[in-house]
């Protein structure tokens, strides 16, 4: 678009506007017709989902009932049925700490304990940036300073959307 003068930016500015208002009133209706989907969606899944977990807990105390006998005496942890298999497993161990400051000022009280602290070191980018003569002054190899990259940018002012 070739803008001559400030009324043609003026103008330009007001038709990107236009067709950015547009743009949400198409996508608006999107997401409005999208949510209607997904609404009718759930509607239809929802009871066969309710089957599904009325099945899963029949098998399931089918199952622990007759474990011994699925399972060799418990020497496996699944049983392969004609149509499918049936597991039993266990989530991996996870370790919980609650009053994080308490126990690691523990840890650190007792040499013995003290592998169980981990120390992340990271350069400290923000203090980096504080002092950028120092490091104009100073240059450090692998640290650099990059400065922003300047962008433009046209906002039109919002109108109501119609």
């Amino acid at each position: 678009m070739g803008i001559q003068d400030r009324a043609d930016a003026s103008v330009q500015i007001k038709r990107m506007g236009d067709l950015q208002r547009e743009i949400e009133r198409i996508q608006a209706d999107h997401n409005d017709n999208v949510a209607e989907l997904q609404k009718q969606a759930d509607e239809r899944v929802a009871p066969l989902m309710a089957e599904i977990n009325a099945i899963h807990a029949g098998v399931q105390a089918w199952s622990e009932a007759n474990r011994d006998a699925l399972t060799d005496g418990g020497k496996v942890k699944f049983a392969d049925l004609t149509t499918g298999i049936i597991r039993w497993r266990n989530n991996p161990p996870k370790c919980s700490v609650s009053g994080v400051d308490a126990v690691l000022a523990l840890l650190e009280s007792k040499p013995d304990l003290a592998r169980f602290i981990r120390v992340k070191k990271e350069v400290n980018k923000d203090a980096v940036l504080n002092e950028p003569e120092f490091f104009a002054d100073n240059p450090v190899p692998g640290i650099k300073i990059v400065q922003g990259k300047e962008f433009f940018s046209v906002e039109p002012h919002n109108q109501e959307l119609m």
